[in-house]
């Protein structure tokens, strides 16, 4: 599950910012620069991003990080699944707090 949260995350950064560099996207998530190329590399090996170098920029770092259309449909079923997660979370703590009272 813990995976599942760290890959959304990320997917939602580089649909959000996808020319953020790695260091900028791990701060941003709170992964070290190690746990967020894992990251990346299992969602690329997965099909869900496509990571794209710029070989001619003299920055060596210039990368565009792009949700692939694999990925776009992953991410919206992953958000599916959250929103589902929040809103029993919500109905239970109402109950919860309902038969308190």
């Amino acid at each position: 599950m813990k995976n599942l949260l760290d890959h959304f995350n990320v997917m939602r950064k580089i649909k959000s910012n996808p020319n953020s560099s790695q260091r900028d996207m791990a701060k941003e998530l709170g992964f070290s620069l190690g746990k967020l190329n894992y990251c990346l590399n299992a969602l690329k090996n997965k099909g869900l991003i496509k990571i794209h170098n710029f070989k001619k920029n003299p920055n060596k770092l210039g990368y565009r990080y792009i949700l692939t259309p694999k990925g776009i449909t992953k991410k919206t079923e992953l958000t599916i699944n959250f929103m589902k997660r929040k809103l029993n979370e919500y109905d239970e703590l109402y109950s919860e707090i309902k038969d308190e009272k």
